[in-house]
């Protein structure tokens, strides 16, 4: 009995039905393959009753009544399944530079706002502002430089001032003013000047913290990671072959299986320029980054195993039909049925082209075969 190919093999060795199978006189019979579900699902099959070549070849008149699908023209692609990790994008590491006892730190999973206070130590809050650039020195009236910069934007950006300009690399009197109202508000000493022990800088608005390195009591040190947080945008990691990096790009959409067996859609946001070894051992890998389309259908579930079918392939105004409308002729080669205005069935042996898993179609290539025409499919 012929079985359909993997989804994942060339069609371009596909047998046809040949003209030997077709010999007056000769009885044959076709086999019907019904495809449920992807790759790896369970597979049925059944016999259709035996046509006889003394007939006309081009029509079995069977008038029975049968569930017909429509063929059909269209875009259709190829996917791959892989593994992945949903998580929170981005890593980043609070590195203070407060000495002393810590006194108190937050639980993991907690969320901090820029502007907010991240941990103390000996009593003393370390303010949280938003920044790329680490604090290396403290920060006076007179000061200049991109540290001042990134301050003044801070500043504003939490309301601590109206005048102030966000782009000024300058620690005018207005930096000075605004710098007081901070500490006011945090009960810190109000000399207007900026200690490297006071803020920790983290290049994002809102972090969830993921990690934390020291317990309450533990000692301080300057240029020690306190703890660790991500951003809160939800983010899925995947690996896939380096063959596919050139039909992988940005902007392609994905399904995405999460680990209760809900599925939600997203799209591909990056994709890795630099091979490195799979985790799976098998060959080199390049680096996908994928984001939902709906963050909140992903739950809150951090570092989750999930599955992604990615689109690796595809193909634009290809003649398709259902997977399980395929007959596997037993001479070699797959038809399908196409049913006439009067109700008459004739035989149409196709070759078959790419699949669509998540679809349930295929490409398909015959003669006489043309988009419109009813097919017959097996009954559910």
């Amino acid at each position: 009995m012929s079985v359909l190919p993997s989804p994942t093999q060339s069609t371009d060795t596909e047998p046809a039905a040949t003209e030997t199978g077709r010999r007056k006189g000769r009885r044959w019979t076709i086999v019907t393959i019904l495809v449920i579900g992807t790759a790896g699902a369970a597979v049925a099959a059944y016999l259709v009753v035996p046509f006889n070549q003394e007939a006309k070849a081009d029509d079995t008149a069977d008038k029975t009544p049968v569930s017909t699908a429509t063929v059909k023209r269209g875009t259709i692609s190829a996917r791959t399944s892989v593994n992945g990790t949903l998580a929170y994008a981005g890593s980043y590491e609070a590195v203070g530079r407060a000495s002393g006892v810590v006194t108190k730190v937050p639980r993991a999973g907690d969320q901090r706002r820029a502007g907010q206070v991240l941990y103390e130590v000996n009593g003393e809050p370390v303010i949280f502002l938003k920044g790329s650039i680490p604090v290396f020195r403290d920060l006076k009236q007179g000061d200049k430089g991109a540290d001042v910069k990134q301050l003044n934007a801070a500043l504003v950006k939490l309301g601590y001032s109206s005048y102030l300009s966000p782009t000024s690399r300058y620690y005018s009197y207005l930096t000075k003013a605004a710098v007081k109202r901070m500490q006011d508000h945090f009960g810190l000493e109000e000399d207007g000047e900026l200690s490297m022990s006071e803020v920790v800088y983290i290049p994002q608005d809102t972090i969830k913290v993921t990690k934390v390195n020291v317990k309450l009591g533990a000692q301080a040190q300057p240029g020690m990671a306190v703890l660790t947080g991500s951003s809160l945008r939800r983010w899925i990691s995947v690996q896939i072959d380096t063959a596919y990096q050139s039909q992988v790009k940005r902007g392609d959409k994905v399904t995405i299986t999460l680990p209760d067996l809900k599925t939600t859609q997203g799209k591909v946001t990056s994709v890795g320029r630099i091979a490195e070894s799979g985790s799976d051992n098998q060959g080199a890998k390049i680096t996908v980054g994928i984001e939902p389309d709906d963050p909140k259908a992903t739950g809150s579930l951090d570092q989750a195993p999930v599955q992604v079918s990615i689109i690796t392939d595809s193909a634009k105004d290809a003649l398709n039909v259902p997977v399980n409308s395929l007959l596997a002729l037993l001479d070699g080669g797959y038809g399908v049925e196409v049913v006439g205005s009067a109700g008459e069935r004739r035989l149409v042996p196709v070759q078959l082209g790419m699949f669509d898993q998540d679809s349930g179609i295929v490409e398909v290539t015959g003669a006489g075969l043309q988009a419109g025409q009813r097919i017959v499919v097996p009954t559910s």
